[in-house]
């Protein structure tokens, strides 16, 4: 099996690291194709007005000057053109991905490319629990978790253009209570803070900083699975089509 890795965190992100080692239990055919610098956010964009340049670290070893959309479509397209990845992991991430974040995640979002190409793909976060540990994220679940939770997945039978989003909670490696399979949640839009403060030339900046998600008791979504110690595992399509609304608005225009 050829399993390609990606991310959003950047070709020298710790948890690519971590899931090389995951990715070994399974394969030594295993590629990295990824953005060079991270580009956390930079949900399923593509880059157009700019060229983009690849480096070569080593054997089946790249970076992309882009976005995690324009690392896995130079993957497929271009560096693995002639030995195609059967499977495509991107992660894992330093972060959540749950609910609304799979609209922002680069992490997710490579994944939908990959889904989009027709390669089984599936995204990988590590929840952390306070803000600033820059690149001090323990990876332990993941680390420990990866392999055990892939495993079902590389094996199943998955719809077309699908693909999977698992999220590690930030718990002690022995706290983790199992996996669950949970829909995609919804947080309240009110985490969002934006803090502002002067530059030395005396002009304002602002910097997006998302708040803590309070715990719903009772909902069965992914945020609640990893609240509880769970480890979500979330399978997502790329058709948005809102089925319900299609005979009210069809209605609204005869």
């Amino acid at each position: 099996m050829r399993i390609l890795l990606t991310n959003d965190d950047g070709y020298h992100a710790p948890g690519l690291k971590v899931l090389e080692r995951i990715a070994a239990a399974f394969s030594d055919d295993v590629w990295i194709v990824a953005p060079a610098d991270e580009q956390s956010g930079a949900g399923h964009s593509l880059t157009l007005t700019r060229p983009l340049r690849v480096r070569r670290h080593a054997d089946k070893r790249f970076a992309v000057a882009g976005t995690p959309t324009d690392a896995v479509m130079m993957a497929v397209a271009k560096i693995m053109a002639d030995t195609p990845p059967d499977l495509i992991l991107s992660g894992v991430n330093r972060g959540a991905n749950l609910g609304e974040d799979v609209t922002y995640s680069g992490t997710v979002s490579a994944a939908m490319e990959g889904a989009l190409a027709g390669i089984r793909s599936i995204a990988l976060s590590q929840v952390y629990s306070r803000d600033g540990l820059g690149d001090a994220v323990p990876f332990g679940v993941a680390e420990a978790w990866g392999e055990r939770v892939l495993r079902p997945l590389i094996d199943a039978p998955m719809t077309p253009r699908t693909l999977v989003n698992v999220n590690f909670p930030a718990v002690a490696v022995d706290a983790v209570k199992g996996i669950r399979v949970a829909p995609q949640g919804l947080r309240d839009y009110g985490r969002l803070k934006i803090v502002t403060n002067t530059d030395p030339r005396g002009y304002d900046y602002h910097w997006f900083a998302l708040g803590v998600t309070e715990h719903r008791p009772g909902s069965d979504d992914d945020l609640a699975a990893v609240a509880d110690g769970h480890i979500s595992v979330t399978p997502l399509h790329l058709d948005m089509t809102h089925a319900a609304s299609l005979a009210m608005l069809e209605r609204a225009y005869r």
